[in-house]
């Protein structure tokens, strides 16, 4: 069975098609790049995905069943901008998480969080933007979910940021469950992808796993994108 899978999925925003007619699927274990220009329905997908939003019509699945309570128990999601509260610390935090999710792992964020030398003890509001987005970044991976759902992790942190993020969910997540990562920054993580959805206007355009693209056409994965996408 499919971890996530869309049919038809289309959602407006009054006159204005934000996806329309999505279809695809992602099985388990994989690492996909959901790929487009800012404005390309990213962002209004994997908020569907969430539950934070409902289709206007087609259907998106987690595991079977559509976004609710019960694939919020399966589905870690890291928003496109922090929205941690900045007066907590991560100590709260990782109190926080652990009271919401039961597969949370506390040792894994403390873990994590001692890699990067940020102080568990200090409020967010004192730390910056950097490690703010890398502590919401650790909570969203030290769940033990089925499916991780990305939405621009590495947008705002500098190159070396994006390294320890990117080995961060490599090494982080359970090797069955997928991970989606929606970007615009493809030559940053197109190291990690298994496969690649590219999307434009609200229309899947190409998808195929990364390694096949990059046989048949003999470019990388970016290059395809700048051809895909060129002004």
């Amino acid at each position: 069975m499919a971890i996530l899978e869309c049919k038809g999925l289309s959602k407006s925003y009054g006159p204005v098609k934000a996806l329309d007619g999505v279809s695809f699927t992602v099985g388990s274990g994989r690492i996909v790049g959901l790929l487009g220009p800012n404005g390309s329905g990213k962002t209004t997908l994997i908020k569907l995905a969430n539950g934070l939003l409902t289709p206007s019509s087609g259907e998106l699945l987690i595991n079977g069943q559509r976004p609710g309570v019960e694939t919020k128990k399966v589905v870690s999601y890291l928003p496109e901008r922090s929205c941690l509260p900045e007066w907590m610390s991560a100590w709260q935090l990782m109190d926080f998480y652990g009271d919401f999710y039961q597969d949370f792992d506390r040792s894994a964020a403390e873990a994590m969080l001692t890699r990067l030398s940020i102080d568990p003890r200090a409020r967010l509001k004192h730390l910056s933007k950097g490690n703010r987005e890398k502590v919401q970044l650790i909570m969203v991976m030290a769940r033990k979910a089925q499916i991780y759902l990305l939405d621009e992790p590495i947008g705002g942190v500098d190159p070396a940021a994006r390294d320890f993020i990117l080995s961060t969910i490599i090494s982080n997540y359970n090797p069955t469950a997928s991970v989606v990562i929606s970007t615009h920054l493809i030559a940053d993580v197109e190291r990690v992808l298994d496969d690649v959805i590219f999307i434009s206007q609200g229309k899947v355009v190409l998808a195929a796993p990364a390694d096949q693209l990059r046989e048949q056409q003999g470019k990388s994965v970016d290059q395809i994108f700048r051809e895909v996408f060129r002004c």
